[in-house]
């Protein structure tokens, strides 16, 4: 079967799951309990200023080397707290054109991932449940297996971790039901 058969459920599953994605975080809004306020923002925002850090992630205590984690002044440190991992951004507003577009280019990726594989294990003839099992596990993958990594090296509570796979669940059906009713030969 020639890949550029797959182009149009490539598109239509990227742009399904984009849209979903959307409706989710504008309608449903459940994702607002995936962030959480610090208790004196102002003074943290005023510590953090006067370092000026460029963008980019920091932990602290910093220690990147093991050996250090022996000295006992890391550990008093670690054990003082706060134990942290700070992402810093750019200053201003976000821009939100910019990270809708790489989030569309990442639904991109992922229904064409879906696509070569599924085009090297099926056929035209495929039936309706193997390109359902394949392309929406294979999807399921490409957005949710990310944020099980988050919770283990980044501590990203579970609690946030459930409602990504809860997304990633639903962007998975979407993308194998649109393979299914897109694949050639249905």
């Amino acid at each position: 079967m020639p890949f550029g058969s797959l182009w149009l459920p490539v598109v239509v599953s990227a742009v399904a799951v984009w849209l979903a994605s959307a409706l989710l975080h504008m309608v449903l809004k459940y994702h607002r309990a995936d962030y959480r306020r610090l208790p004196d923002e102002a003074a943290v925002a005023a510590a953090l200023g006067k370092g000026s850090p460029a963008p980019g992630v920091y932990t602290m205590p910093y220690c990147v080397d093991p050996a250090q984690m022996k000295d006992p002044a890391v550990v008093a440190s670690y054990e003082r707290g706060p134990v942290a991992m700070i992402t810093v951004l750019r200053n201003g507003p976000p821009k939100m054109g910019k990270t809708l577009l790489q989030w569309l280019a990442f639904c991109l990726l992922a229904s064409f991932t879906a696509a070569y594989v599924a085009r090297h294990a099926l056929g035209p003839d495929a039936t309706g449940t193997a390109i359902l099992r394949i392309t929406g596990t294979l999807a399921f993958v490409a957005y949710g297996y990310g944020e099980l990594q988050d919770m283990i090296w980044r501590a990203i509570p579970g609690s946030n971790v459930l409602r990504a796979l809860f997304d990633a669940l639903l962007y998975a059906l979407i993308t194998g039901l649109v393979f299914l009713w897109l694949w050639p030969g249905a």
